[in-house]
């Protein structure tokens, strides 16, 4: 068997660029570090995902900034332009690359999200990707008009039917170019009319959904193209991938017609000493003293700024109740990556288990929420990482990965010039595009029309 023969027998996996300043991943302390606001950032870090050959440039988003102890927190980011806008922006500086934005699905209406996607589409000439959140948080709420009103366990019963109402809008014209009425009378949204614009290049804008809950499993079986989970190791990356891709049958859809692609950092080095102490040093300059003790806040609920990052954890127990961080998720109520896995409960038990983990290895606060809140990092050398990307896909444990580098904009651009070509040469991955739209790049199905 030729190697050329071996190559296309093997998975191929997919990759995207998250543009980081979300949470303490970004190290905004690096003199390397810049805005993010300005466009020349957002632009940088999708030409370089681009050169990359990446399926798709991905921009989280907030709708209202985050407060500890009733002040804004400004330890995070504080400003960020809306998603779309970006995008639409970025369209017109690069050509193949996907375009993804998080849109809340929660403070928004059908109709008019379904007609800002699709013009991205159409501008993009088939690129758009719309990243569905829920929230059922009446802090964030208390910037709409209808507040806090969503109960928590409506948000996905109410998600489920945007999506399906979005589609019957971008279904509403004829592939033919014919504009026909639509009518949606559900439990959420009672509209109908007439949809302004003729269906886009790529069918319907990809969708991509990040829940890890029994019903965000159920959800992006039904209604996802793209899955964003936080599940980086093997085991539970294997574990994830199985329950969801085995539930598409259900909604009679192939395993294929979902791609699963886990969030992860990467570090390289040029050994894997280098790396690993690259690694370590970046996590020492993204979880500062100040982030330590906001993180533990996080948990207890309660001030904590009187205690000594330095100094061992807190002997009084949490409150279970507080409401001392406005805006943030919670460490008790994310999505584990494999560090929290062991750290899920309430935040009672995931106290006494982080006093068990620092009495055992003797770990101050910082250390401790270092070693318990690490995301799954691909740590080593350009070849070690890239063998360790292809072990992940061709075991059953993600179609690809969402990149989130640790640096605005420029920490891709090793990624790029040093593991991409190594993927290339393993045969597990693009030499060029082989088409115009972001459904092609990943291997998606244009959707049947359903007028």
């Amino acid at each position: 068997m030729s190697e050329r023969t071996q190559a296309s027998k093997k998975r191929q996996l997919h990759l995207a660029a998250h543009f980081p300043g979300v949470n303490n991943t970004t190290v905004w302390a690096d003199p390397r570090s810049r805005s993010q606001i300005d466009f020349a950032s957002f632009e940088h870090l999708a030409r370089t995902a681009e050169r990359g050959l990446f399926d798709f440039f991905f921009l989280a988003e907030g709708l209202r900034l985050r407060e500890h102890k009733g002040r804004i927190h400004d330890l995070d980011v504080v400003g960020r332009p809306e998603s779309l806008t970006v995008l639409t922006a970025l369209a017109a500086v690069t050509e193949r690359l996907g375009l993804a934005g998080t849109v809340n699905a929660t403070f928004n209406e059908p109709y008019e999200l379904a007609r800002r996607l699709s013009s991205l589409d159409h501008l993009s000439a088939g690129r758009a990707a719309w990243n569905v959140v829920t929230s059922s948080d009446a802090f964030t709420g208390e910037n709409f008009r209808r507040g806090g009103y969503l109960d928590r366990a409506d948000r996905y019963t109410r998600a489920a039917e945007f999506v399906r109402t979005a589609r019957e809008l971008w279904d509403s014209w004829t592939p033919q170019g014919e504009p026909r009425p639509f009518a949606h009378h559900g439990q959420h949204f009672d509209i109908e009319g007439e949809f302004t614009l003729p269906r886009s290049p790529q069918g319907h804008p990809v969708v991509i959904q990040a829940g890890d809950s029994p019903e965000g499993r159920e959800f992006a079986a039904s209604a996802a193209d793209v899955v964003f989970t936080r599940h980086g190791t093997l085991e539970a990356g294997r574990e994830f991938y199985a329950d969801v891709k085995g539930r598409l049958a259900t909604y009679g859809r192939e395993p294929d017609d979902l791609k699963i692609m886990p969030g992860v950092t990467f570090v390289l080095g040029d050994t894997a000493a280098d790396a690993q102490e690259r690694a370590a040093e970046i996590r020492r300059q993204q979880v500062s003293p100040q982030n330590a003790i906001l993180a533990l806040e996080q948990v207890w609920g309660v001030d904590l700024s009187s205690y000594d990052p330095d100094g061992p954890l807190p002997d009084i127990d949490p409150d279970p109740g507080s409401t001392l961080v406005q805006g943030r998720v919670k460490i008790t109520d994310a999505s584990p990556s494999s560090r929290l896995r062991s750290s899920r409960g309430g935040p009672i038990e995931i106290a006494e288990k982080w006093r068990a983990l620092s009495r055992a290895k003797g770990l101050s606060i910082r250390q401790t929420v270092i070693e318990t809140t690490t995301r799954q990092s691909f740590v080593g050398t350009p070849e070690a990482v890239a063998a360790e990307l292809e072990e992940f896909v061709a075991t059953g444990a993600a179609d690809g990965f969402i990149l989130v580098p640790h640096l605005t904009p420029g920490g891709l651009d090793d990624f790029v010039d040093r593991v991409v070509p190594l993927l290339q040469e393993r045969g597990v991955y693009r030499t060029e595009y082989r088409g115009t739209t972001l459904r092609s790049h990943l291997g998606l199905r244009e959707p049947i029309w359903k007028g």
